[in-house]
C-alpha cells in the first residue's frame, strides 16, 4: 500500500486481532489521537471496524512469520511510520493437560507468543526511531490458571515475561514496553468460552456465574480494557514501563478460600 491519504505528521499505531472484542473497543478509543491500522484474518470484520473512521484495515495471519513481518512492511510502507504497537490477537483451546495435542499447544503458542514475538522484532526498528510504545495483553490467566489452560496460560506469561524484557533493553533507548493482563471480559471470545464450558444456560447467568468472586461482582466491557491500553501508549504514562495493569474487577487480589467471609460482612449492619 501507498501513503496516499495518510497524515504523516500523525502517530500511528497498530493494533492486531483488531476484528472484535478488546482489539476493535481499543481500535476506536485510539482513533481519536492516532491513525490506526488493524489486522485480523477476517475482512468483513476488520471493515465493518473500520468503517467508523480513522482505521485502516490489514488482513494477516499472524501466527505464520512470514506474514508477521509482511504486516509491518505494509503498515509503515502504507503511513510512513510506526508509533505503537498493541499485541492484542489471541485464542484459546481449552484441552485438558492429558489430552492436549501437540497442533493444540502449537497453535497458541504460534498465535499467543510466537506471533507477538515476530511482529515486536520488525517493529523494534521503527519504534525506536519515534521512542514509541509496545502494549502487549495478556491475562489473568498468565498469573493464575485453570483447568485446560496449560497451552494459554504458558503462552500468556510468555508474552509477559518477553514484553518486559523489551521493556529492560531499550528503556534507555526511549521505548516503553507493558502489560494489560484482563480477567472476565465480555466479547465474542468470552461468549464462546461461557458457551463451551456449559457454565449456565443463559449467557447472563454465565457471566455472572464466573463473576461470583471477583470483589466488583461483574464480567469487565472492552471499552473498559481499551481505556487502560490507550493509558499506557499515551505520554501520560511515560514514566510506566516493564508494568502489568490488570484490569479484573480485582479478581487477582481475591483470596478465592477467603470469600465465605464476604457473606458474613454483608450481613453486618
Amino acid at each position: 500500500m501507498s501513503q496516499h491519504g495518510a497524515n504523516r505528521e500523525k502517530p500511528v499505531v497498530l493494533v492486531t486481532g483488531g476484528g472484535s472484542g478488546i482489539g476493535a473497543a481499543t481500535a476506536r478509543r485510539l482513533a481519536r489521537d492516532y491513525q490506526v491500522a488493524i489486522c485480523g484474518r477476517r475482512l468483513a470484520a476488520l471493515e465493518a471496524v473500520a468503517a467508523t473512521g480513522g482505521i485502516t484495515p490489514f488482513v494477516a495471519d499472524i501466527g505464520k512469520p512470514d506474514a508477521a513481518r509482511k504486516l509491518i512492511a505494509d503498515v509503515v510502507a502504507h503511513y510512513g511510520r510506526l508509533d505503537g504497537l498493541v499485541l492484542n490477537a489471541g485464542i484459546v483451546i481449552t484441552v485438558p493437560f492429558a489430552e492436549m495435542r501437540l497442533e493444540d499447544w502449537d497453535a497458541q503458542l504460534a498465535i499467543n507468543l510466537t506471533g507477538p514475538f515476530v511482529l515486536a522484532q520488525a517493529a523494534l526498528p521503527h519504534l525506536l526511531a519515534v521512542k514509541g510504545a509496545i502494549v502487549s495483553i495478556t491475562s489473568v490467566g498468565a498469573v493464575q490458571t485453570g483447568p485446560g489452560l496449560a497451552a494459554y496460560s504458558a503462552s500468556k506469561a510468555g508474552l509477559t515475561l518477553m514484553t518486559q524484557a523489551i521493556a529492560y533493553e531499550h528503556a534507555r533507548d526511549g521505548l516503553r514496553a507493558n502489560i494489560v493482563a484482563p480477567g472476565w471480559i465480555r466479547t465474542e471470545m468470552g461468549d464462546e468460552e461461557m458457551a463451551t464450558m456449559h457454565i449456565a444456560d443463559d449467557l447472563e447467568d454465565a457471566y455472572a456465574k464466573v463473576s461470583e468472586y471477583v470483589p466488583q461482582r461483574r464480567a469487565g466491557h472492552a471499552n473498559e480494557a481499551a481505556e487502560a491500553i490507550a493509558w499506557l501508549l499515551s505520554p501520560a504514562a511515560s514514566f510506566v514501563n516493564g508494568a502489568v495493569l490488570a484490569v479484573d474487577g480485582g479478581s487477582l487480589i481475591a483470596n478465592v478460600g477467603m470469600t465465605f467471609f464476604d457473606k458474613i460482612v454483608e450481613k453486618q449492619p
